[in-house]
């Protein structure tokens, strides 16, 4: 008897399995076709627009390109909480995802990190939260890495990993001297774990702050760096010297100063054979629009860049796949884990643990006002 239990136990342990993997392959290729038929819907569109000799207008560029899903890699809204007036423009605009972070490595960070949390908590289909306060030549900075990254944030950011030229992040009194200093390199290892990115200020983007970087990419294989608005006061030689060097290096692309900046010459046409070359690493980014008349003219800088790629399959890895591919690739943490357990013995109701993602543990628990 007891063995005809086990064995009817085993069966439906298995078909419940089945059932899982099933209805995962269905969600898997329904999206897949709901992204083609996106991606057709966006080529065809393109097309149109490219015959006009017209230099297309934001509007026609946001009607055009809204399917591939844009990105802003790379915000400070979380400063003095400007996210919420910048909500209205994002959606109509066609920013359907921020990474949000505010001050950059300084005590004012602290409470900027809580900022990015709380606008998480409230959208979390469209915010990425990313942290700063912490100070890199502390000890007890990993244990706030750590804290942080179990509670659910996906990402470290902007860290100032070198800076002797901004004007702004040069006097932040957490900044490093270079991208080795401090706890910096336990921290590399201790996010890979997590495989969560770390995005990087490094000024000037040349010398011994960038031999430094290398050392670091070299050193910490498995860890994934963002190089923060690479493409400033850059050629697209050493951008691509860079990226051909180091497999685990993410290029962060602040459209507006190619675009609108006259420091970055107005030639965003020179970076794009090093945009397509390495398809797999770039990301837009807004940078809040920082030395530009707006936001929002960062925001049309960076479909300015979607446009000159002309390639809406190309364009869908930068714009969208490829920093969506390493905030999905983040598991759930110890604490969400323990969170969701907490949640089924309050509600009744089961979540499927297992294999469950960071980015689907912490919808669950924003929905549920949970962490």
């Amino acid at each position: 008897m007891r063995k005809k239990g086990a064995l009817l136990f085993g069966a439906f342990v298995l078909l419940a399995g089945m059932l899982a993997f099933l209805l995962r392959f269905d969600k898997q290729v329904q999206s897949w076709l709901e992204m083609n038929s996106s991606l057709r819907s966006v080529e065809s569109k393109a097309a149109k627009l490219k015959q006009s000799k017209d230099k297309p207008t934001l509007a026609q560029l946001v009607d055009t390109y809204n399917d591939l899903g844009l990105i802003d890699a790379h915000n400070h809204d979380a400063s003095d909480s400007k996210y919420a007036s910048m909500l209205g423009t994002w959606k109509s605009r066609g920013v359907h995802k921020v990474v949000l972070f505010g001050d950059v490595s300084e005590p004012s960070a602290i409470q900027t990190d809580m900022n990015a949390w709380l606008a998480y908590r409230q959208n979390p289909e469209q915010i990425i939260p990313f942290f700063s306060g912490f100070d890199l030549h502390d000890k007890w900075s990993l244990d706030t890495v750590k804290k942080y990254l179990e509670k659910g944030y996906f990402g470290l950011g902007e860290i100032a990993a070198a800076s002797t030229v901004s004007p702004v992040v040069s006097k932040v009194a957490w900044k490093a001297s270079d991208p080795l200093d401090g706890y910096l390199p336990q921290i590399y290892d201790l996010i890979a774990d997590y495989k969560a990115p770390i995005l990087l200020h490094i000024d000037p983007p040349s010398g011994l702050p960038v031999a430094k970087l290398e050392q670091a990419l070299e050193e910490h294989p498995k860890t994934i760096f963002i190089f923060g608005h690479i493409n400033a006061y850059t050629t697209p030689e050493q951008v691509d010297r860079l990226l051909a060097k180091h497999p685990n290096l993410y290029a962060d692309f602040f459209a507006g100063f190619s675009v609108y900046d006259p420091a970055g010459g107005k030639k965003p046409e020179q970076f794009i054979p090093v945009i397509k070359k390495y398809a797999d690493r770039f990301m837009l980014s807004t940078d809040s629009g920082y030395g530009l008349e707006s936001e929002e003219l960062a925001i049309d800088a960076m479909y300015r860049i979607i446009h000159l790629l002309d390639d809406p399959k190309l364009a869908r890895k930068i714009a969208h796949d490829n920093l969506n591919a390493i905030i999905r690739a983040q598991p759930a943490t110890n604490t969400q884990l323990e969170l969701l357990r907490q949640l089924e013995q309050d509600t009744g109701k089961k979540y499927p643990l297992e294999n469950l993602s960071k980015l689907e543990a912490g919808k669950i628990l924003a929905e549920m006002k949970k962490g």
